[in-house]
């Protein structure tokens, strides 16, 4: 990593972690755990995780460096708790292609923050890669609408509000470390739940799949997606999440038959073609 630019550890960081993202959709369809207890898992089992990682390398300056992230940490904890949840209720009351079409505008809101309150407007390639993401979103967002149900689809826009939020907070405390916010979120996320937890039993495939996508799919990708907006813009970051807008559904359809459209299809060959592109112009670039 040492011998990176900073665009080739950012671009890095973000795509792995959206990689270990892509499956999260569809491990939260196969889980059979309720809503909430699903939801307290998401947060307890990457909190103690993170945790305990972070511990180890940081010892007690963990709690010093979350104590310093000051106004920048108290907003990444708030909206990382927000996406945490919102995430898996969208997920859990639409179809898989709405939540992930709904996060899809992220990169967009990003870039309007980003421009807005640190000065950053898109350069002219990431203006395009977002101008033709978005319409492709949008083409899908069409079709996959009538499929769904509002209160997820209003959801997972919330969540994607969250995501561009939390992006630019990152991009905009680029001095500070803001992972040990982000497990303060994950503990409140866990907590919350607790609220409205039914049953915390893990039964038949869950004792498996619960804990695999709590650290593969969600304690990993935090981490990574906390960093990565410390080396490049945040729109850029987000727009690396137009991947799972196809990737996700695939993942799906593949494993449990949700079948995608062919809107889906055709729009998520659009994104991949664009972001591809995109990566390789500002990597060669760099």
């Amino acid at each position: 990593m040492k011998n990176l630019t900073e665009q080739q550890k950012g671009s890095l960081l973000a795509f792995v972690a959206v990689m270990f993202i892509t499956p999260d959709s569809l491990f939260i369809r196969l889980s059979s755990i309720d809503t909430w207890g699903l939801v307290f898992y998401r947060g307890i089992i990457p909190f103690f995780t993170v945790f305990f990682g972070m511990f180890l390398i940081y010892r007690l300056d963990f709690f010093k460096i979350l104590m310093t992230s000051g106004n920048h940490g108290i907003i990444y904890v708030i909206t990382f708790s927000i996406t945490n949840i919102t995430f898996v209720v969208s997920i859990q009351n639409t179809n898989v292609a709405n939540t992930l079409v709904m996060i899809a505008t992220a990169p967009m809101l990003s870039a309007i923050l980003g421009a807005i309150f640190l000065k950053e407007p898109p350069d002219k390639k990431t203006l395009i890669s977002i101008i033709i993401t978005f319409l492709s979103v949008i083409y899908i967002f069409f079709d996959s609408l009538k499929l769904g149900n509002f209160y997820g689809d209003i959801l997972g826009l919330i969540t994607a509000i969250g995501l561009a939020v939390g992006a630019v907070t990152i991009r905009s405390a680029k001095s500070k470390n803001l992972v040990p916010a982000a497990v303060v979120g994950k503990l409140l996320v866990a907590i919350f739940a607790l609220l409205f937890v039914e049953n915390f039993t893990l039964i038949n495939q869950d004792i498996i799949i619960v804990p695999l996508m709590c650290i593969l799919c969600v304690a990993i990708p935090f981490v990574l997606v906390t960093i990565a907006p410390r080396f490049i813009p945040a729109a850029e970051v987000n727009l690396f999440f137009l991947l799972e807008t196809i990737i996700g559904p695939i993942w799906v359809w593949l494993v449990i038959k949700e079948q995608p459209s062919i809107e889906t299809l055709l729009g998520g060959v659009v994104i991949i073609i664009t972001i591809a592109i995109h990566s390789f112009l500002k990597l060669r670039n760099s």
